[in-house]
């Protein structure tokens, strides 16, 4: 969605510390703008949730400043900053009917009576709820839940939503549901929202960018499609998708490109990244997508290897086929599961291929 490009959010040189010692969120510094839907993306301890409760002030920053439209919030309550929040456990008061519980951000801001029926309604009506605000929330399945605690995040009008692992609950089928509902609110609504979750299959379906994190920090910024076509380093290039990786060392570089030798010997094209002089050691990451067995088909400038199956698993949509390459015993190779593909066999040696554009020389881990 077009979103504005101006300043709302801004983390500035922000740090956080629980023992005075060791920092979780190390001098962060991100902007985000008006309308944007920005996913904080990462494993577990890796600063993304300490980040977002800090802009919803339910943390307090050891260092740096935080502004909402331009203005310092540091010091400004959580009740006080007209943000919506979405958590995984719902966090519904069990005692009051759906929509008790969305009048109550309503009466804490001292809205009449009439202004919160019309209000209630409407936010049930949009997470397609309107006839459920008797019910209590034990009464409710927790795919039900979840949309009241969104439609409860959004009865105020809130300019910004906050989002902590608000699908972790739910099953599969569900949980990828409720992605297209969330996305479809906020390109309707407008608003912006900010989403943690260590689901990366969610962080490339919803987000307009992905802030992806790991150790306090942030390793790469950037759209869906340049996080998984074009990681930044080894910790990217892992975290986003499943990856393939050949060690190797840099013989030649020019501009962008490396000339990588594998351990086995053979020689690599690949797009460099985050490598700096020859003799560097270096990991070359192919997607599995992205490896041909039909390589007959493949033009000249394709990299041709020698591969071993070593076993295939049924996935449905895909065969996932694991292989021996250039030393590594864990290649992975995604074959479309369709009439005219060729079938594998434990233990049959074969010729695969890729493109070189579609090899990556990052730094070694």
């Amino acid at each position: 969605m077009a979103h504005d490009t101006g300043e709302y959010v801004a983390f500035r040189n922000v740090q956080k510390s629980y023992d005075g010692e060791t920092l979780v969120v190390k001098d962060l510094n991100l902007s985000i703008s008006q309308g944007e839907f920005l996913t904080m993306l990462g494993p577990s301890g890796s600063g993304k949730t300490t980040s977002l409760m800090m802009l919803a002030g339910f943390e307090t920053a050891t260092n740096g400043q935080i502004l909402l439209d331009g203005r310092p919030i540091n010091q400004v309550p959580p009740h006080k900053r007209g943000i919506g929040m979405v958590f995984q456990n719902y966090a519904l008061f069990p005692h009051m009917t759906v929509g008790e519980n969305l009048a109550f951000p309503l009466e804490v801001r001292g809205m009449g009576k009439d202004e919160r029926e019309t209000r209630i309604k409407r936010a049930l009506d949009m997470v397609q709820m309107g006839s459920f605000a008797a019910r209590r929330p034990a009464q409710l399945s927790g795919g039900q839940q979840q949309r009241i605690a969104l439609a409860r995040a959004l009865v105020f009008d809130p300019k910004l939503v906050l989002m902590d692992e608000p699908l972790g609950a739910l099953d599969k089928q569900l949980r990828e549901h409720m992605q297209f509902e969330i996305k479809h609110l906020h390109d309707s609504l407008g608003i912006t929202v900010v989403y943690v979750t260590h689901d990366q299959g969610e962080a490339l379906t919803m987000s307009d960018r992905v802030a992806v994190f790991n150790d306090g920090r942030i390793q790469q910024l950037a759209p869906p499609a340049d996080l998984y076509e074009r990681p930044g380093n080894s910790f990217v290039a892992q975290f986003i998708g499943e990856n393939n990786k050949l060690p190797g060392i840099v013989e030649e570089l020019r501009d962008d490109r490396a000339l990588i030798r594998l351990a086995t010997g053979e020689l690599i094209d690949a797009t460099a990244v985050n490598i700096h002089k020859k003799g560097e050691k270096t990991m070359v990451s192919i997607r599995p997508e992205r490896v041909e067995i039909n390589t007959e088909m493949m033009p000249e400038n394709a990299h041709l290897l020698d591969a071993e199956v070593r076993e295939i698993i049924y996935m449905g949509d895909i065969l996932r086929a694991r292989m021996r390459v250039a030393g590594s015993e864990d290649f992975v190779v995604k074959l479309r599961n369709s009439i005219g593909q060729r079938r594998l066999n434990p233990g049959e040696k074969i010729r695969i291929g890729w493109h070189p554009q579609d090899a990556r020389a990052l730094d070694a881990v």
